[in-house]
């Protein structure tokens, strides 16, 4: 801990010293952090993005106690089996395995529309002045002195490239290395096998896990940090004004996670498992 202050300090008066330097000042006034966003972009965040968004972030944190329960198992509590036989797996498992298609589905859908709507460009750079201005923004918040926040019009080029990550980077690694290690990958692939070993999806699949975790910390430390009410307003209400409405949805989305959280123990979740599949003692 002590360590990590260290580092945290180190970081944040290297930041300072280096945006009071005339050049990078100077620099920093070119580059502030963001560009103008294409005309075709409409303010605001439409339902759809709303609700795929807490969707997102319903399943995610389902898949991701239920992918650690598959990691840190020992004996599962029950195994689950298709109706028409097949390998038995554990319960945790189809669990996971579920959560993910449901995910997927949903992202599926959070896609179609990013492209239908021309709301793509949010979150797709559409200029290279992108990367200095990434850049700028992040001496910004390494410095304190964070950049100015309109989410509602536009996000600033470091939070652009990052949605651009999760969204099109880290969210298909997700997929095809999941799919690498479930049943539905085909067995007797040989030669696809090769290129592509089990092993290989292992390694890569829990490190981007935890990438998603230290996303979705980030994300939800800047989004209390950088304006509360407002943040929770654009994402959960719809609007740009002020008041408690973003944060009483956030609230219920939260509780209503919490609530799944714990309703998704194996015991609890073995008579759903059962209407796709036979359930049984390990």
């Amino acid at each position: 801990m002590a360590a990590a202050l260290v580092v945290a300090a180190i970081v944040v008066f290297g930041a300072r010293w280096l945006v009071g330097l005339d050049s990078v000042a100077e620099w920093m006034d070119k580059y502030p952090g963001d560009y103008e966003p294409p005309a075709f972009v409409d303010e605001g965040f439409p339902w759809w993005a709303r609700w795929t968004h807490f969707l997102n972030f319903f399943f995610m944190a389902l898949i991701i106690q239920s992918g650690l329960r598959v990691r840190q198992q020992q004996k599962p509590p029950a195994v689950w089996q298709p109706k028409k036989g097949g390998k038995k797996i554990s319960i945790n498992l189809w669990l996971h395995t579920y959560l993910d298609v449901l995910w997927i589905v949903n992202g599926a859908l959070f896609i179609i529309m990013l492209f239908a709507s021309g709301h793509w460009a949010r979150i797709v750079p559409t200029s290279w002045e992108v990367f200095p201005n990434a850049l700028s923004a992040a001496l910004q918040y390494a410095s304190m002195d964070w950049p100015a926040e309109n989410g509602w019009v536009n996000y600033n080029s470091l939070q652009q490239l990052t949605y651009f990550i999760v969204v099109f980077i880290a969210a298909p690694l997700a997929i095809i290395t999941g799919l690498r290690m479930s049943e539905w990958w085909p067995k007797k692939a040989d030669k696809l096998n090769k290129i592509y070993p089990a092993p290989l999806a292992r390694k890569l699949h829990f490190p981007t896990m935890l990438f998603f975790v230290a996303f979705i910390l980030g994300h939800v430390f800047l989004v209390f940090t950088t304006g509360m009410l407002k943040n929770l307003n654009h994402m959960f209400a719809g609007t740009p004004a002020e008041g408690w409405g973003g944060f009483l949805w956030f609230a219920g989305a939260l509780f209503l996670t919490i609530g799944a959280l714990f309703a998704t123990r194996p015991l609890l979740i073995a008579p759903v498992a059962s209407k796709f599949g036979t359930v049984s003692p390990r």
